[in-house]
């Protein structure tokens, strides 16, 4: 397994088309949910994927302050159906910490979770904030966490 972090334009085709088609099996068919995941903001993340092969087992993307909330924070995160229960989602969650730490001054993160998801985040250090709300019909909270 590989660690992969990129900016838009140093995606391969392939590697743009493998993360795309695994968002759309998670998050189009095996979650339901009609939405417009090609949202116009993959060109401002830095991609940061778990590749074996060719094929993409995990994924996030990361964005700055100010480019998808008022905070750097991380988004998209996914894996592989297969995969799951294997500590890809943690390890994808930390390399995008590690980014943020390393890359950004502000060291805050602010994500956007699946409620559902809420422990998950919580044993990484993401604490609630705000209200639970509707994004694409599923029910999401803002968490945050505080990177020393």
């Amino acid at each position: 397994m590989k660690i992969v972090s990129k900016h838009f334009h140093e995606l391969t085709t392939q590697e743009l088309y493998n993360i795309l088609q695994l968002r759309s099996e998670v998050f189009v068919v095996e979650q339901n949910c009609i939405y417009q995941d090609i949202d116009g903001k993959d060109q401002k993340a830095v991609h940061i994927f778990i590749k074996e092969n060719q094929d993409v087992l995990a994924y996030s993307r990361v964005f700055n302050e100010g480019e998808y909330f008022e905070n750097p924070s991380i988004g998209r995160v996914v894996v592989k159906k297969e995969k799951r229960g294997t500590e890809l989602g943690k390890k994808i969650m930390m390399e995008g910490a590690k980014y943020i730490k390393e890359t950004f001054t502000n060291k805050k993160i602010e994500i956007s979770a699946q409620k559902y998801l809420k422990d998950f985040y919580s044993e990484l250090g993401y604490e609630f904030t705000g209200n639970e709300y509707l994004e694409d019909g599923i029910p999401h909270i803002r968490m945050i966490k505080q990177l020393i």
